[in-house]
């Protein structure tokens, strides 16, 4: 078997690789004493983080057990329960608790390699019947971060265990993003089973994984701490005695608390706090493009945009460039399709599509006798900018917006499931656009988070996911996003950057130096992470 499986191999596709070299290369390079890692000398043990969370990772209400917790904490979770697989610097699927994958059977097989003599936390063996235990709860669960809203049905052998090291998924058709899909599920984060049952409820307060560390204390949606477990399998690691989260309000007082040496790294999310932690030569910023680009979502179901002439208008009133430019100090990618330059696939140019043009946006809104849109997104800076030049932009085409931006994550869900929604600004991708808040996610007909409703999109999305020949899989999902601009489904508008923020003492992959962020949050690998003394 080999080492990481075929997926392991695979590079990005060429046009991905040279839009993230002309990215960092825009933004002052990757290497420079202020914008990349710099080299320290050999990983040093001991020591202590605080890593400050706001935005969505600050509230983990919900707990952080593997099954229920939905996908905001994997940033913790990666921390306790370390990770199956997991990308590297270039993309590439990495194994960890694992030690390889295969794919047989036309693709409808999937073999995991588990390495022998892991313990968990609590001292029991992370096995093969542990793994499948977990897959098995993962799928009955209704989190939107159970496997289910993505993986294909299992077929009628479903998770087999033919020794202790190995794991065998049987799908009923060939599923070529199974490992992607893994990566970006509760799958990938493995439980004791011998502490969910015993600890009942209270697992989501003090879960037990076989990750590097293990909880200290949890103060929900406030403080996080963890210290070093010192049987992790990886010897020597992980380097710190000690990672805290602690949450804070935005991006502004978390990059005050790092001046400050109240903490010591953060990922900020705001352009112009970007920028200026790249000025500061105490600071080390590591620049990480999206998998996950924003998008306008528009929901075809009902009016206005049930009118293919209303969803143009919406695409020819809407000037991305302007906002990159203006707005977010050109930070960010330009894209017309639904995955970001960090991501497989990336496609920043799609053939026919409607860019800004303002008399054609008028001249649609003329024929529709007017165009008025309700438009609702999160409450996070990023959001709100985007809403208010969007209320301008359209206003300029005769459309009348009423913006909506919610912190409320519940009631952005509502809207969801409510049905009635007309247009949301959100994220679409992922790094496989087959999986996590990727294409099924937004695009599907029976997603909760979908506002299209197409079977014939619906089968090329099923396509595209089945293949295990990613040149096969490259043209297929250029052919959904020509479909999707085709029918004007969802103008998309760019792939944000998120700036890892830390002390030139701290050092490690996702902390100083770029990694892609698989399920669009910061995903720093905490088992090499550390702080260089004096």
């Amino acid at each position: 078997m080999a080492p990481a499986g075929p997926i392991g191999s695979l590079r990005r596709l060429a046009v991905a690789t040279a839009t993230l070299a002309l990215l960092v290369a825009a933004c002052g390079g990757g290497t420079s004493s202020s914008t990349g890692a710099t080299q320290a000398g050999p990983p040093q043990r001991g020591g202590s983080l605080n890593y400050l969370v706001s935005g969505p990772l600050a509230n983990w209400d919900r707990g952080l057990d593997t099954a229920s917790g939905g996908a905001a904490p994997s940033i913790f979770e990666d921390a306790i329960y370390g990770q199956l697989f997991r990308l590297n610097a270039t993309g590439d699927v990495e194994p960890v608790l694992a030690s390889a994958y295969e794919f047989s059977d036309g693709g409808k097989t999937v073999t995991l390699s588990l390495h022998q003599g892991i313990t968990f936390q609590d001292g029991t063996p992370l096995d093969a019947a542990a793994v499948a235990w977990n897959i098995n709860r993962d799928l009955a669960t209704t989190c939107v971060c159970s496997p289910i809203t993505s993986w294909p049905k299992l077929g009628p052998d479903g998770i087999t265990t033919p020794d202790d090291h190995t794991v065998v998924i049987h799908f009923t058709r060939s599923y070529g993003a199974a490992i992607s899909a893994l990566i970006t599920s509760s799958v990938n984060h493995v439980a004791s089973p011998a502490a969910v049952q015993k600890l009942g409820d209270q697992f989501k307060l003090k879960p037990v994984g076989a990750g590097p560390f293990e909880v200290v204390s949890n103060v929900v949606s406030s403080q996080l701490v963890l210290k070093r477990y010192d049987g992790y399998f990886k010897k020597g690691q992980p380097y710190l005695d000690r990672l805290t989260f602690t949450t804070i309000g935005g991006d502004q007082p978390a990059y005050q608390a790092v001046l400050t040496g109240q903490a010591q790294a953060v990922g900020l999310t705001t352009p112009a706090l970007i920028q200026q932690a790249r000025q500061n030569q105490s600071l080390t910023v590591a620049l990480t493009p999206s998998t996950a680009p924003w998008v306008i979502q528009l929901n075809t179901a009902i009016p206005p945009f049930n009118d293919k002439r209303a969803r143009e208008a919406i695409y020819y009133a809407t000037d991305p460039d302007a906002m990159r430019v203006h707005l977010f100090g050109n930070l960010f990618a330009a894209t017309q399709s639904f995955t970001g330059p960090a991501g497989l696939f990336f496609q920043a140019k799609v053939p026919g599509y409607r860019t800004h043009d303002l008399a054609k946006a008028k001249q649609l809104v003329d024929q529709l006798g007017g165009l008025t849109v309700d438009l609702f997104a999160g409450n996070d800076n990023i959001s709100t900018t985007t809403l208010q030049a969007l209320q301008t932009q359209w206003a300029q085409a005769g459309i009348h917006t009423t913006i909506r931006p919610d912190p409320d994550l519940t009631r952005i869900i509502q809207e969801f499931t409510g049905k009635k929604w007309q247009a949301a600004l959100q994220l679409v991708g992922a790094y496989d656009p087959a999986v996590g808040a990727g294409l099924p996610f937004r695009y599907l007909s029976t997603a909760v988070y979908s506002g299209v409703h197409d079977t014939v999109l619906d089968q090329m999305l099923d396509d595209a996911a089945s293949s295990t020949d990613k040149g096969k899989r490259a043209q297929r999902y250029a052919d959904i996003a020509k479909y999707i601009s085709d029918q004007a489904y969802s103008p998309y508008l760019f792939g944000a950057v998120t700036g890892a923020v830390a002390l030139k003492s701290v050092h490690g992959p996702g902390l100083t130096s770029s990694i892609p962020l698989p399920g669009g949050f910061p995903a720093p690998d905490w088992d090499e992470a550390w702080i260089a003394k004096g």
